[in-house]
């Protein structure tokens, strides 16, 4: 069979198989170049979830005719000259336009901003219908109408309207999220509006309107360097998780990505302090030399490429963990908020949260003031008295230790246990209810952990070495990590070009099988660069050690043990969660016990 050479829109149309996969994908190139034009407002409108009418319009820098011209040919581009090693723009192939022109109709109005009047394009099935002069604003109108019309087999495989209007509206939100200076608005008649107006150098506040006020109260900042690459953003607290990866957000450079890299790091991350099947919430900026990324892997450039995968992931999982760490103990605020829901659902029209702090001289419970019998200084003759509690102990018991100020720690102090399970705290504003189990398994397990990763773990010596064949590449990769995998009890020797010997493996996983174990870590390793398997399968033992060896529901403490455990949770990491996952306590402020008697 002869070679000839394919038509242009043939080949458009091939190319518009990649790049444009759905009308979200058209979306995202369209609104990338208003963004590379410099636009600070850019409003988006739909219609058919984006096969009927896919509009963009922008504020940005515009086009003259010529401009327009060379905009729907393939490969005409003003971000790059001729190397792909230092890419600063989202766009750089010069394809989206062309290939979209090439299966819809395509009608692009421009305007310079220091021109006198405007003009427009029309592309239909890859051919130009017109290039005239039109009125137009400052900016660009791209307005794309019966998406794949020329290729209707592609059609067949979209999905319903209302799926394909939601894969446009997650599309703006991460925008909306890399660009937080930068108005977004995306209507239309398949959809309700939606806004996310500037916000500035404010990347919170941009982040509070896509992932909701909650996050802002729910979130740790990050901010960590490792040779010259740079990692900013906010994860959430572990208890304040989701059921599906849905809401975690990676940047590099600026650009979007679903970075299979990145998403494993962060999984990575939060290890041992997440449920299973719940996942984190998080937005992450790595900012790095254009050289040392590669952005031209994928056709959608929604995946990337790093010259140094594990120096990235290793910033990734030391800047989370370090800074949940620092901060990651609190419970998620939306603990109270599912507590009132439990309570009296017969209330809920009183539980509106007030608009002003809770304060002991405004509440509606406050003491009376006037009364003088009620004053601190006649108060002051009670001091002496034990608090009331309902514990039950035998009369002839000892009198307990006079309670412990409240308002010295975050965790405050004991008052009571109930159904020997539950502690209940005072602290300054609030009340604090602790599962003693799950606090004190979580105790345990750290402790465990730090002594880990703080000696060389015990071993047990195999009578006859395991011989494991595997591939040389394997074998090459798995001997790069002989000292880590040394330091953890398991000791490994090469056996010929392509066999390991597994002389030692740790003594904390007892009957071990090595061949399955060397397999799993040399496939990670091809996978991810990294060995962290061995690890987490010793952590995992760790965990359901710490699991039975913690205080068990159903026991009584003295309030000194219910006072230590709260003061120990108070500087050990993570203790905000046990090791499956669970919040271990609950706060509720003295506003939410008002809202709940309805008493604001």
């Amino acid at each position: 069979m002869a070679i000839r050479q394919l038509s242009e829109t043939l080949i458009n149309q091939i190319a518009a198989g990649e790049v444009i996969e759905r009308p979200a994908s058209a979306a995202k190139e369209l609104i990338e170049n208003a963004l590379d034009a410099g636009a600070t407002r850019i409003e988006i409108a739909t219609s058919g979830g984006g096969k009927a009418l896919l509009r963009v319009s922008d504020n940005g820098s515009g086009m003259d005719a010529a401009d327009l011209e060379l905009a729907v040919r393939r490969h005409c581009t003003s971000k790059i000259s001729d190397t792909l090693d230092d890419i600063r723009t989202l766009g750089f192939r010069g394809e989206a336009l062309p290939s979209i022109g090439s299966v819809a109709r395509l009608s692009i109005a421009s305007r310079k901003r220091d021109s006198a009047g405007g003009h427009e394009i029309a592309v239909a099935g890859g051919k130009i219908v017109h290039l005239r002069p039109a009125p137009a604003n400052p900016g660009t109108i791209v307005e794309v109408r019966d998406l794949f019309f020329a290729t209707p087999a592609r059609l067949k495989f979209l999905k319903t309207e209302k799926a394909e209007a939601g894969a446009i509206t997650e599309i703006v939100k991460r925008m909306a999220i890399a660009f937080p200076a930068v108005r977004f608005v995306l209507s239309g008649s398949d959809r309700t509006t939606l806004e996310f107006p500037a916000t500035g150098d404010d990347h919170l506040a941009r982040m509070a309107q896509v992932l909701g006020k909650e996050f802002r109260d729910n979130a740790i900042a990050l901010d960590a360097v490792r040779e010259d690459i740079a990692l900013t953003g906010f994860a959430g607290v572990p208890t304040f998780n989701r059921g599906n990866s849905a809401h975690q957000y990676a940047f590099v450079n600026g650009r979007p990505v679903q970075d299979k890299l990145i998403l494993s790091a962060i999984r990575g991350a939060y290890a041992e302090t997440i449920p299973s099947g719940r996942y984190p919430v998080a937005v992450l900026s790595i900012a790095l030399d254009p050289a040392l990324v590669d952005v031209n892997v994928h056709p959608a450039k929604s995946d990337v490429r790093f010259r140094d995968p594990g120096l990235v992931r290793g910033l990734i999982v030391g800047a989370i963990r370090e800074a949940l760490a620092r901060d990651g103990s609190r419970a998620a605020t939306t603990g109270a908020s599912d507590m009132l829901r439990a309570f009296r659902p017969g209330f809920q029209h009183h539980m509106q949260r007030p608009q002003a702090p809770w304060s002991a001289e405004t509440s509606p419970s406050r003491p009376y003031q006037p009364a003088a019998g009620l004053s601190e200084r006649p108060q002051a003759a009670f001091d002496g008295l034990s608090m009331p509690t309902a514990r039950a102990e035998p009369q002839s018991a000892p009198q307990p230790a006079a309670p412990e100020p409240a308002s010295r720690y975050p965790l405050g102090a004991a008052r009571a246990q109930i159904h020997a399970n539950y502690i209940v705290a005072q602290t300054e504003d609030g009340l604090v209810i602790v599962d003693q189990h799950a606090a004190h398994e979580r105790l345990v397990f750290e402790a465990m952990r730090k002594a880990l990763h703080s000696k060389r773990l015990a071993s047990q010596v195999l009578l006859i070495p395991e011989i494991v064949d595997i591939p040389e590449e394997d074998c090459d990769r798995l001997m790069l990590h002989a000292a880590e995998f040394s330091e953890l009890g398991l000791a490994i020797e090469r056996f010929g070009p392509g066999a390991i010997a597994v002389r030692e493996t740790p003594a904390m996983l007892g009957e071990v099988d090595a061949h399955g174990l060397i397999r799993q870590l040399a496939d990670e390793i091809a996978e991810w660069d990294t060995a962290s398997g061995l690890s987490a399968k010793l952590e995992y033992v760790a965990a359901t050690m710490a699991c039975h060896g913690s205080v068990r529901s159903g026991r009584r403490l003295r309030p000194e043990e219910m006072n230590a455990l709260l003061r120990e949770m108070e500087v050990t990491p993570g203790s905000g969660q046990c090791n499956h996952g669970r919040p271990t306590y609950i706060e509720l402020k003295l506003s939410d016990i008002e809202r709940l008697f309805g008493r604001s």
